[in-house]
Order: C-alpha cells, then sequence, then structure tokens
C-alpha cells in the first residue's frame, strides 16, 4: 500500500491572503475541472458525468490514464477523491484545517494501492516515492494554492 501525507499553510509569508472560503473555492474547482491547475497538456480530459447532493463523479484523463473518480465535497473542509477505476485504487484527501495557532492549512493524504500489482512490489515502492519526493503531492499542494489565487486576481473563481 502506498500512504502519503504532506501539510502547506495556505498563508506563507509573502502571498496574498487567502480565506477558507477562497481556498474552498480553489479546491472544489480543481475537483471539478482539474485542466484548470494542473500543467498544460497534462489534464487532457476532466468531465462531471453524474452529481447528487452527497458526491459527484469525474471521468478524467491525467498523463495520458484514463481514471474515474467519486469526489466527496465536505464544504469548507474537505475533498475525497475515491478511486473508482485506473491505475489506483483508494483514497485521496484534500483538507482545510486550523493549526494549534489558528493558521490556516492544507493537508493532503492518500492511501492508495495499484490495481493488478503487487502490494508493496516495485511499482507500489516507486509510486511511493514519485508521492513523497520533490514533485509529488507537497508541490501539488503549493501550485493549487498559487493557482488559486492566480484565478482570484484574474476575476475567473468567485468565493
Amino acid at each position: 500500500m502506498i500512504y502519503s501525507t504532506a501539510t502547506v499553510p495556505v498563508n506563507p509569508e509573502g502571498e496574498p491572503r487567502l480565506t477558507r472560503a477562497q481556498a474552498w473555492a480553489g479546491l472544489e474547482l480543481k475537483a471539478r475541472d482539474a485542466r484548470l491547475f494542473l500543467p498544460p497538456g497534462l489534464c487532457t480530459r476532466c468531465d462531471v458525468v453524474e452529481e447528487s447532493a452527497t458526491h459527484f463523479v469525474r471521468d478524467a484523463t491525467i498523463g495520458g490514464v484514463d481514471l474515474r473518480e467519486i469526489v466527496a465535497l465536505e464544504p469548507q473542509s474537505k475533498v475525497t477523491f475515491f478511486q473508482a477505476a485506473g491505475p489506483r485504487e483508494g483514497a485521496i484527501v484534500n483538507e482545510l484545517f486550523e493549526d494549534e495557532a489558528g493558521a490556516l492549512q492544507l493537508r493532503f493524504y492518500g492511501y492508495l494501492g495499484l490495481r493488478g500489482k503487487t502490494p508493496n512490489g516495485p511499482e507500489e515502492q516507486a509510486e511511493q516515492a514519485q508521492f513523497d519526493g520533490e514533485t509529488g503531492y507537497r508541490a501539488a499542494l503549493l501550485s493549487t494554492l498559487k493557482r488559486t489565487r492566480e484565478l482570484l486576481a484574474e476575476g475567473q473563481l468567485q468565493a
């Protein structure tokens, strides 16, 4: 199994401040259309194909890989991506919370396996290293916050 976690401050020194509502608006928009947040060409399709009061289903192609995710939203708090189809199984969570000092934080955590691969085998170990590496989920959190600030400045995101 692959377990990874990373936490970053939403409002590091020197960056324009985001409110919880603004950070949440960015997370929800990214869940609905990852193309707006990922490097150009990485996500070529991201369509919400079903929606209910508790979740929505999205079909996406990211890095040339087709996947289906059931996305549960806990407003102003948490987005959970359940891997319904694709190379991974398990869940990925993005969570907003205040730390002990009251500072807003964004945390990623995921518990995943690779379908059809040996548990803890070389493929899962490589995926674990990627998640935890310099271009892994910590970098993704930082780029999500950066893109949220850009979309707000451009007037393309309302919170």
